[in-house]
Formats: structure tokens, C-alpha cells, sequence
């Protein structure tokens, strides 16, 4: 794909044409850029249209336009700018193919993250006089992506060359992303296996857009994939552990694959590195890594190599997890160093160009800045099922009360959907994280032990519904539609469906089950032991499910689920009761339908 350059940004390029030149990737440190002619209420995904302000006319139109020839003004901006550039010397006629120009605000964005082509930038610092992603003038949807960092302090290598232990979910999701942002990335994984599923493009899990950036990266040369540690290791100045960190018994997180991690590292290093760690951790991880890399290098006779540690937690959301890398709200740097975090800064620079908020700390206060993140979002998410089950005993509707109350700035109107009960592999694992810290630490935290406590509760409180719409469960036939703990995924660690399926099946229902992504997860994993029995059975759609059923339930809110046939779901069904712990539906409609209709505070 070529670049997609806009009108105000070419022409700052012809009045900076001294600090720009165009010609061969080789060459040429390089930034792929994208721009959209449209109208100043542009957004992503929009259109732009012909209607241009009075007010704006003149800058909108190409000097020398005459507007009865036809045509839409930024077809005219793009055939004066076209014929600037000629004139002017930075292209030749020969590359013009290169160019391209959309009106699509969606088209700009898509087709430019992570490009390389045709910028060079003499003064790296003059970059921002074209970052103008708050303009006034025009619509901002243009990108800046570097492909080529150069960071003092590295005895003029380039950084551009980065490892990542660890290709699970936070590991593949991380390499692949700065891929995508032009860095050549190692992803280096014990499990040769996925490695070399991974090198032919095989994604072994579910997230939407993840598979197809790998395949891009790969065939563009700036992905790969190695078994090998010393070869990630001795390749990049820079390396990010992602690994697992499950939680024990007593809610602590396994680090013997962090701890393995950095002493591979540390066993294959010969100059100047730097740990990032990605995975989540408790607090004073960093310090123990530091301290366990300084003491194999000491062993090595290295005791002189320098070295830094760095906290750089993910904030990443299943099904969502590549825009959130692209686009995050944040990125958090914990370091000792302002050297070391300079160097991380300057991996994510394309994400510093376009503003986002970077926030510089301790290692101590990165770490726990991740762990309080998720707490309190998993204290959001249980409040509002506690109000739920408070509608549900005085009649009120929660989803009213949740508006009202997110229009409160204070408050926000985010993760206060009730259901039922919050999963993942995060909120669980880090609410456990916090509380145990807490412990250790001789501080209580007692409002994240009750999270913990009533969501547990939250999750039986489901199975009680059912029973208490139903009777007596023996025998009976529920759909479940949703497996996964949320939608966009495949992942079913901690998910809802694990209790209540498990329950519902103690009581002596028989459970017929269709998930989108995640029945094979399922079948392998929590329900391993139901495989070939009839009180689980996995069925190809949400019809087939439905076939014979006293109830369905809805325990994940796929798009797919949202816009049911109901007519014909309640055809093939032999009961009528809806429960719909997603609050999907509206109780009125169902009613009118036919349906004895459940939600959650509804």
C-alpha cells in the first residue's frame, strides 16, 4: 500500500521540502504518514462529502481552482499537489503511483498504521510540526509511524530490533503490534510447537485483526518467530517478558516463568540490555529481576555490564486487544533510569507523536498501577450487580439507574453492565494479586476481598435464577448461548459459564451449548471431563441449540446473539422461559413474543 497524504500536510512538506526527501526504503529513514480529505466533523469510519463552509472555502481550495470545472475539492487539492511535487523535484513522475488519496476517514487510518514508505525526516524533532491530530482546520486523521529509531546511548546501533519472550496472548499480541509499527520484533517461545505454527501464520488464538497483522509482518520481513533465547537475546537490545503468570491456590502469581525468562537473558547477554516486563506482576518484581540478572552476570564474570529494568504493564482487552495496543489510553514506564525509560519511550514513538499519555514512575508504582486498574474495574462491574439484584427485589430497572448514573462525571458510564459476574484471565487474577499483596504486606484490603467474595456469589446467584423460573432442574433441557467470558474471544479462563454449566449440570439438567469461538477451548479445557457424555452437548449454531429446550441462556453477548430470529427460536423450543443474563433483550418484546423473560435487575 502507498501512503495516503493530505492536502495542509503535503503543503507543509513543500514548504519544508529542505527537511524531506523522497526515494528508496534503503535509503532513507523512514515514516509512513496518512491523511483524510473530508469535512472538519470527520470520524473514523465516515465519508468525507463535497459541502465545504463558506468560511473555508479559500483554504479548502486549491490556489488557481476554478470551482465550475467539477469534480470534489480534494480531488482538486490532490491534482495541484500532485503537480507541485513534480515541479518541485520531490518525486519523479515515475513514483506518483505510489501516492494515493481517499475521502475515507477509515481507508486513511487502516492502510497506514505500521507503514514505511517514501518520508525521510532529517530532524527527527520536526516531525511534530506535522502531528496535528487536534487541528483546527481539517479532519485530524493522519498517522506518524517511525520505522527506524537510532537511541544514543547505544553506541549507535539501532534499536529497532526488539525480542519478546513469550508468544501467549500478551506476548504475540505485543510483538505483533510493534511490527506493525515498522520495528523488526523476535518472538521467542519454549514451545517449539507454536513456533513453528506461528512462522507459517498460524494464530493459535481468537483475536479479531491479530491474525492477519501477523501474516502481514511476516511476509513484510519485520516479524519472526525463534525457539532459540540466545538468538532473541543477542539480536536486540531490548527485551520484553511476557509470560504467564497464573495464580495459586492462595490468589499469588506464579513467577517461576517470569524468573526463568530473566535468567535466560541474563545467561546470554554480552552488552547493554533492557528487561522490559510486560506480564503482570507483583510489587517488587522488577527489583528481584534486577537483582537475579546482576547475580548470574557476577557468576559470568560480567560484573561490569550494564543494564536496566523496566515496568511496562499491558492494558490490554480480549477481543479488543490490537486497537488497544494501537490506540491506548496510556502507556505506563516504570524505570530507575531516565535513560532506560527514554529507550522504551522512544519503541512506542509513534504512540508519543499522536499524544497519548505517557506516564513515567518507579518500578514499584507501575507495577501496582496495573493491579489497582483492574481492581477497581472489577469493583465497578460487582456494585452494579449488587444493584441489579436489588431491582430484581423492589421492581426497579438497573439499566436506568446505570445510565443516570454514568452521566455523572464522576462516575463514568463505563463497566456497569450487570451480569453475571466478571472473568478472563485478568480480573480474576489480579483481584486475588492485590488482596494477597495486601496481605504480605500487613495492609487489608477489604473492599477487594469482597469484590472477590461477590462475584463468586454472583456467579451461583445465576443458578438460582434458572431454578427458581423452572422448579425442580432434573431433566431438564437448557441452551446456553456463550461460552466465552466475553465476546471477541476464545478464551474461557475463569469464565461464568464454567460455575453455572457446572451447576446447572448438578442438579441434573442436560446442557446443549453453542459459542461462537470458544467450544473447542471448552471442550479441551473446563469441561474436558463431560467430552462424549450427554450432559454436555456442543452444537453448531444457536437453532440447533435451541432444538427441544425448556430455557436458553444468554452468558455471553455476542453480536450474533443480539439479533436472534425469536420467532423461530421459540418454535423450536418445548419451554418458554428466556433467561438473559446479558440483558440483551428488552422484557417488554420478549414478552409480546411468547417468552417468559429473566434479566439481571430487570
Amino acid at each position: 500500500m502507498a501512503p495516503i497524504l493530505g492536502a495542509r500536510v503535503l503543503k507543509l512538506l513543500l514548504r519544508q521540502r529542505d527537511n524531506f526527501r523522497f526515494g528508496q526504503r534503503e535509503s532513507f529513514r523512514f515514516f509512513g504518514l496518512g491523511y483524510s480529505f473530508g469535512p472538519k466533523e470527520g470520524r473514523p469510519g465516515e465519508r468525507g462529502t463535497d459541502h465545504v463552509d463558506p468560511d473555508r472555502e479559500e483554504q479548502l481550495h486549491p490556489p488557481g481552482h476554478d470551482r465550475r470545472a467539477g469534480g470534489t475539492y480534494w480531488q482538486h487539492w490532490w491534482t495541484y499537489l500532485k503537480a507541485e511535487l513534480l515541479h518541485n523535484g520531490m518525486v519523479e513522475e515515475k513514483d506518483m503511483n505510489l501516492f494515493k488519496v481517499t475521502d475515507s476517514v477509515n481507508e486513511a487510518v487502516e492502510e497506514t498504521v505500521g507503514f514505511y514508505r517514501f518520508i525521510r525526516i532529517r530532524d527527527p524533532n520536526r516531525v511534530r510540526l506535522i502531528d496535528s491530530r487536534s487541528s483546527q482546520e481539517g479532519p485530524p486523521w493522519f498517522i506518524i509511524r517511525p520505522l527506524d529509531i537510532t537511541i544514543s546511548g547505544t553506541k549507535g546501533r539501532s534499536m529497532n530490533s526488539i525480542s519478546v519472550i513469550g508468544t501467549g496472548y500478551v506476548g504475540l499480541v505485543t510483538g505483533t503490534c510493534l511490527a506493525e509499527f515498522g520495528l523488526r520484533v523476535i518472538c521467542m517461545d519454549v514451545d517449539g510447537t507454536k513456533i513453528q505454527a506461528l512462522s507459517h501464520g498460524d494464530v493459535p488464538i481468537y483475536e479479531p485483526g491479530l491474525a492477519r497483522l501477523v501474516a502481514k509482518n511476516l511476509e513484510a520481513g519485520r516479524l519472526r518467530f525463534t525457539a532459540d533465547v540466545s538468538e532473541a537475546v543477542a539480536e536486540s537490545n531490548m527485551i520484553f517478558i511476557a509470560v504467564g503468570t497464573p495464580p495459586g491456590e492462595d490468589g499469588s502469581a506464579d513467577m517461576k516463568h517470569v524468573l526463568a525468562a530473566a535468567e535466560s537473558v541474563a545467561a546470554h547477554m554480552t552488552g547493554y540490555k533492557i528487561i522490559v516486563n510486560k506480564s503482570t506482576v507483583p510489587v517488587g518484581t522488577g527489583r528481584r529481576v534486577k537483582e537475579l540478572v546482576r547475580g548470574i552476570l557476577d557468576r559470568r564474570g560480567l560484573a561490569d555490564l550494564e543494564f536496566d529494568v523496566v515496568s511496562n504493564p499491558e492494558f490490554l482487552r480480549e477481543g479488543s486487544a490490537v486497537r488497544d495496543f494501537m490506540h491506548p489510553d496510556r502507556v505506563v514506564i516504570g524505570s530507575e533510569t531516565q535513560k532506560a525509560g527514554n529507550l522504551v519511550r522512544d519503541i512506542y514513538n509513534v504512540l508519543y507523536l499522536i499524544e497519548t499519555p505517557f506516564i513515567f514512575a518507579t518500578l514499584e508504582t507501575a507495577e501496582l498501577i496495573k493491579y489497582a486498574s483492574n481492581a477497581y474495574l472489577a469493583t465497578k462491574i460487582t456494585f452494579i450487580n449488587e444493584i441489579a439484584n436489588l431491582c430484581d427485589a423492589v421492581g426497579a430497572d438497573v439499566h436506568v439507574i446505570a445510565k443516570a448514573m454514568g452521566l455523572d462525571g464522576r462516575i463514568g458510564k463505563y463497566f456497569l453492565h450487570p451480569g453475571p459476574g466478571f472473568g478472563g484471565s485478568c480480573l480474576p487474577k489480579d483481584t486475588q494479586g492485590l488482596a494477597r499483596i495486601g496481605r504480605e504486606h500487613g495492609v487489608s484490603m477489604r473492599v477487594v476481598e469482597a469484590v472477590i467474595e461477590a462475584n463468586e456469589i454472583q456467579k451461583r446467584r445465576m443458578v438460582e435464577k434458572i431454578e427458581a423460573g423452572l422448579g425442580d432442574l432434573r431433566s431438564k433441557a437448557i441452551t446456553v448461548l456463550g461460552l466465552a467470558f466475553k465476546p471477541e474471544t476464545d478464551d474461557m479462563r475463569a469464565a461464568p459459564s464454567i460455575p453455572i454449566i457446572h451447576g446447572l449440570l448438578s442438579k441434573g439438567c442436560h446442557v446443549r451449548a453453542y459459542d461462537p469461538a470458544a467450544m473447542e477451548n471448552a471442550a479441551r479445557g473446563a469441561f474436558a471431563s463431560l467430552v462424549g457424555t450427554e450432559s454436555l452437548i456442543y452444537c453448531r449454531d444457536e437453532y440447533e441449540a435451541a432444538k427441544g429446550a425448556d430455557a436458553i441462556v444468554i452468558l455471553t453477548e455476542w453480536n450474533q446473539f443480539r439479533h436472534l430470529d425469536l420467532p423461530r427460536l421459540r418454535g423450536l423450543m418445548s419451554g418458554r422461559h428466556f433467561f438473559d443474563f446479558r440483558n440483551v433483550y428488552e422484557p417488554k418484546d420478549m414478552a409480546e413474543l411468547g417468552f417468559i423473560y429473566s434479566g439481571v435487575g430487570r
